[in-house]
């Protein structure tokens, strides 16, 4: 098997397989929301409808307004859960 070639750092090939071509789009479109993204690629998946859309996120460059959000969510790293509390 041939070795894959992979992206540059901080950037992530990303490749979304869905049923409908509609619920592909709906995925990618929150990945642009919070990164920088190349044009998507967009390629029948097999069955009937079955789409795969392939785009390279840049996970170095924010898009908006988004990644503030998702850099907020997570929990600081030495925060630990209290006992009795989920």
């Amino acid at each position: 098997m041939a070795e894959q070639q992979l992206p540059p750092a901080g950037r992530a090939d990303v490749r979304v397989v869905a049923a409908t071509p509609e619920v592909a789009r709906r995925v990618v479109e929150v990945l642009r929301r919070c990164f920088a993204a190349t044009e998507q690629r967009s390629y029948p998946a097999g069955r009937e409808g079955a789409t795969c859309l392939s785009l390279t996120v840049d996970t170095t460059r924010a898009a908006g307004p988004a990644r503030s959000w998702l850099a907020s969510s997570r929990p600081p790293t030495d925060q630990r859960p209290q006992a009795g509390r989920r």
